[in-house]
């Protein structure tokens, strides 16, 4: 699949969903991993991959987080730029249209967050990872949440599909100790709320990664 065809796909994933009013409080709501793991971190310049419509970005900046909002989908950019206006964050979030699968965003971050950048279109996510963990500042911190069950609203309804464990992924990117230093990696249960009003028992697979060096 082509970036082309990539950014196709999930602009038609966020159209198909129902766009709320940009001035309403309700919208979406930042992950649980996310806010487990941020609260009562110093606020710094983050960095969110597969922002979707935006509701870590909104969250991270009412904590007062500076961040650059990054997604494929130019319709999902869209809605959280607008999203961050309404409620007067617009000063704090950035929204950029970007493919991670041909370049990495510029910068250097204190966090940088990845929550479930799974996809069908062609991504090498260990590249994206391994970028991520070098663009993190001296004390910064990668979060990378993946699936780790399907949950019944999910693009991906294949039953052989199999999800890395957080220590596979944090194998897979090879870190030098002497850089980075694996804070987290386990697999938490929790009650998920879908986008059409159901609720199920997911799977997360949580790996935290801090630059030490």
């Amino acid at each position: 699949m082509s970036a082309t065809d990539a950014a196709v796909f999930w602009d038609g994933v966020y159209a198909a969903r129902p766009g709320a009013d940009a001035t309403s409080p309700d919208g979406p709501s930042p992950n649980a991993r996310l806010t487990e793991t941020v609260t009562g971190l110093e606020p710094g310049d983050a960095l969110d991959l597969g922002c979707g419509e935006g509701g870590d970005a909104l969250w991270l900046a009412g904590q007062g987080w500076r961040v650059t909002a990054v997604d494929i989908s130019a319709v999902a950019v869209g809605r959280g730029d607008d999203r961050a206006r309404a409620r007067g964050l617009g000063d704090r979030v950035v929204g950029v249209r970007h493919d991670v699968h041909q370049s990495f965003p510029a910068g250097s971050f204190d966090l940088i967050c990845a929550h479930y950048l799974h996809t069908p279109c062609d991504l090498d996510r260990t590249s994206v990872l391994r970028s991520a963990a070098s663009a993190l500042r001296r004390g910064g911190r990668l979060l990378v949440v993946d699936h780790g069950s399907t949950a019944p609203w999910s693009w991906n309804q294949d039953p052989g599909t199999r999800y890395p464990s957080p220590q596979e992924v944090a194998a897979g990117m090879d870190l030098d100790p002497r850089t980075w230093t694996v804070e987290r990696a386990d697999a938490p249960r929790r009650i998920a709320n879908g986008p059409d009003g159901r609720t199920t028992e997911v799977t997360d697979h949580v790996l935290l990664v801090r630059r030490t060096g």
